[in-house]
């Protein structure tokens, strides 16, 4: 089977690179090759796989698929100053579409995100009838009782402002204050609605795992780019 092509300046443009126009003047220069042959159109139908700039390949023309270990004090948001967009290379922002996290995570939780420039990948992680696997590690204000346990763990835990009930939650207790806590949904600030619900109070809250992915040997801050397989999930 033949491999997809795409015009070179919508390639350009999708990828973050710059104008038509900037991309003529490279043209020109004699800049832009597929394989070892210069190219002169920027209409050319080309395989992204095969072009080069300056003797370089593009970057990552086939998508970008990432692990990226999430700080406290960021936030899932473009154009925010403390954006964990900005842990990225800068031209990662521009392409079209830009990269986004898989679900998000508010500024005082820590922890996994997948990132990614594909809609439809982002979209099979999050969509909720695959009950993707999301596990915390807790940290609260009061020590949990017993009582909040079989709640958690009921499957009968409304959330304020919502018609359907919490599905069940894996709960490990690592201490008195301390819990892991295991999710099928991504629902708006779900944990610490749920912990709230029971009259406690999430003081740290970090995602340890999404699904398969874990951050254990990542440093707060970084990332990594996802290998084939793991890219091929789900």
């Amino acid at each position: 089977m033949a491999a997809p092509q795409e015009r070179l300046d919508r390639l350009f443009s999708r990828l973050g690179y710059g104008s038509r126009s900037e991309l003529r003047e490279w043209l020109r220069a004699g800049r832009v090759s597929v394989g070892s042959r210069p190219v002169g159109s920027p209409s050319l139908r080309v395989d992204p796989k095969l072009v080069q700039i300056d003797g370089q390949p593009l970057d990552h023309p086939e998508g970008l698929y990432l692990l990226y270990h999430k700080p406290r004090g960021k936030v899932c948001a473009h154009g925010e100053p403390r954006s964990v967009y900005g842990d990225f290379p800068a031209a990662w922002s521009v392409r079209r579409p830009a990269i986004n996290t898989v679900g998000r995570l508010d500024a005082d939780t820590s922890g996994v995100l997948l990132v990614t420039d594909d809609g439809g990948w982002l979209h099979r992680w999050t969509h909720p009838r695959r009950a993707v696997p999301r596990t915390y590690r807790v940290g609260l204000a009061e020590p949990i009782t017993d009582g909040a346990l079989a709640q958690l763990r009921s499957g009968k835990l409304l959330l304020a402002g919502e018609t359907s009930p919490c599905l069940p939650a894996d709960v490990e207790v690592l201490a008195p204050r301390h819990l892991r806590l295991t999710l099928r949904e991504g629902r708006y600030h779900e944990v610490r609605r749920m912990l709230a619900a029971l009259g406690n109070r999430v003081d740290t809250l970090h995602r340890e795992a999404f699904g398969p992915f874990r951050v254990d040997d990542l440093p707060s801050g970084s990332w990594r780019l996802l290998d084939p397989h793991e890219a091929s999930l789900p």
